[in-house]
């Protein structure tokens, strides 16, 4: 069975003049997210933040800003245009819109080029692929406005491919449940002090909001052999916690991902693996995007054996 668990992503921030995005209410984020062919699963609230977790990924919203991830072959691009049918175009500070290579890609319903040729009909933009061509990379597109981030305005997502061990076997056996998961990933340990929202799918698969104050955390696991990925986002100081390497021990994927916004990229090569790709693009926009692809060494000694073999 093939899922596509690769996301895309929007991000929008607004101004005071636009009023209080949770003040739209949860039936107006429920209408927005059926644009993208998906239903909202659970709620989860504090002071900051609406958290709200998705059939296909997560939605997060704020007063001034809100951030929405998809995955499978959802129309993100329809959800970004339904929210921009109803906030002054003047109203909006910054929005970018990402989507990074997929597994499958031809089975999409569109393409980065359409999506962002329709997104250009209201809003006047930047595009960009970052990382390379023929291997791992991603698409933005970001609002051609200026915009002045806060200091402790940053984003890490890690994404992995290829996950293996008992941590794999597990999260694609029968016998699995959300605690067994959420002791895997280790959760009181990177986590801490967070409220919890999660969700378990049949016959497997995994998704993670969670929140303390206004930060954030998402996971999502598509666990398939064949195609398995697992992401994880955050606004956490990545710096000041040793979760990247608690991931990486857990789930042991052959590959990943790790991408920054105005986040330093704080892995360092080892024995064990090594970075293959690494990009870093000022944007416009007041974020610095990085961009690092990393192999384990196993992996890369699978990949010549099946050329050789």
């Amino acid at each position: 069975m093939f899922f596509e668990g690769s996301e895309k992503k929007v991000e929008v921030i607004t101004a005071a003049e636009a009023g209080s995005l949770r003040g739209l209410g949860k039936n107006f984020w429920s209408d927005m997210v059926a644009r993208a062919q998906a239903d909202i699963l659970t709620t989860l609230s504090n002071d900051y933040c609406d958290a709200y977790l998705l059939s296909e990924s997560s939605l997060f919203v704020w007063e001034d800003r809100f951030l929405m991830l998809t995955c499978g072959t959802t129309t993100l691009v329809d959800a970004f245009l339904f929210f921009l049918e109803h906030v002054a175009d003047e109203h909006i500070l910054f929005a970018s819109f990402q989507r990074k290579n997929e597994y499958l890609s031809h089975l999409q319903k569109t393409s980065f080029e359409e999506d962002i040729n329709r997104i250009q009909s209201e809003l006047e933009g930047s595009a960009f692929r970052i990382g390379s061509l023929d291997s791992h990379h991603n698409y933005i597109f970001h609002l051609n406005r200026p915009y002045q981030p806060e200091a402790d305005d940053q984003t890490s997502e890690l994404l992995m491919y290829h996950i293996k061990g008992g941590s794999a076997r597990y999260l694609r056996s029968e016998g699995q449940t959300i605690e067994g998961i959420r002791k895997l990933l280790r959760l009181d340990e990177i986590l801490p002090g967070f409220d919890l929202s999660d969700w378990l799918f049949e016959p497997f698969g995994y998704s993670l909001n969670a929140i303390r104050g206004d930060r954030y955390a998402t996971f999502h696991i598509t666990p398939q052999e064949d195609s398995s990925y697992v992401s994880f986002e955050t606004n956490l100081n990545m710096e000041d916690a040793a979760i990247l390497e608690s991931l990486l021990e857990a789930l042991r994927p052959g590959s990943w991902d790790l991408i920054g916004f105005n986040a330093p990229a704080p892995l360092r090569e080892n024995g064990e693996f090594s970075c293959l790709t690494e990009c870093l693009l000022p944007l416009a926009c007041g974020y610095d995007m990085s961009f690092n692809h990393y192999q384990h060494t196993e992996q890369r000694s699978l990949k010549a054996v099946e050329l050789t073999g």
